[in-house]
């Protein structure tokens, strides 16, 4: 949205909502902006959730575990969680071909995995990234 455009939503003139707008930016309510792109133009629009459970889960093996799945690009979202398993990743790929390597050859290499589940998601009914 351009500062045109957020100035009349919000009823302000265009000085106003920049300087508000560059206070918000310098405050750190706003970490940055970005362009979203169209995923499936770019034949990325494979999308499978994997669990990931460690064999170790001492900080010195979270933090091995985090610092290595930083370092694959198909891995578009990677949580901690408190459940049965310990991780759970959102990995983007062209197809369940690139998944099934990514999977076997990336994420299963990481430090102290000692299993993973997959979820492959079907449909995306609501992501407010896009």
């Amino acid at each position: 949205m351009t500062v045109t455009d957020l100035a009349t939503q919000i009823g302000l003139s265009k000085t106003p909502t920049q300087v508000r707008l560059k206070r918000l930016v310098d405050q750190g309510y706003i970490l940055g902006f970005r362009a979203v792109t169209n995923l499936a133009k770019l034949g990325l629009d494979h999308v499978a959730f994997t669990e990931v459970k460690l064999s170790d889960t001492r900080e010195n093996a979270l933090r091995d575990f985090n610092a290595a799945v930083r370092r694959i690009p198909e891995v578009e979202e990677c949580h901690l969680i408190a459940s049965s398993f310990d991780y759970l990743l959102k990995v983007r790929t062209t197809d369940i071909r690139r998944y099934r390597y990514v999977l076997g050859e990336k994420i299963s290499s990481l430090p102290h995995v000692a299993s993973t589940s997959t979820f492959v998601a079907m449909e995306t009914i609501l992501d407010h990234d896009r």
